[in-house]
């Protein structure tokens, strides 16, 4: 009797033990397949319009290295006019 009881009690802890793991299988598939569908295309209007910001993006990037540029130059010559000016003798006739 105590076999028959084991058997019955391992076959009914089996039986959820496989619906979980197919329920789990089954979900995962179906997490893949999601993952793994294409993306709709994108329209020639979008490309076109992602292409001109880009260009965009390019013109502001030159225009703001030309600004740095123009601030380290001016930068530079005022810390050598104020060395200059810290000089002592300068500026002024012997």
């Amino acid at each position: 009797m105590t076999e028959d009881l084991v058997a019955i009690v391992g076959g009914l802890a089996f039986i959820p033990t496989c619906l979980g793991v197919w329920f789990w299988g089954r979900g995962y598939l179906h997490k893949i397949e999601a993952a793994t569908k294409a993306a709709p295309p994108i329209s020639s209007e979008v490309l076109q319009r992602l292409e001109r910001m880009e260009q965009g993006i390019d013109a502001i990037a030159v225009e703001v290295e030309r600004i740095s540029e123009g601030q380290r130059f001016t930068t530079r010559l005022m810390s050598e006019r104020s060395v200059q000016a810290a000089l002592p003798g300068r500026g002024e006739v012997s």
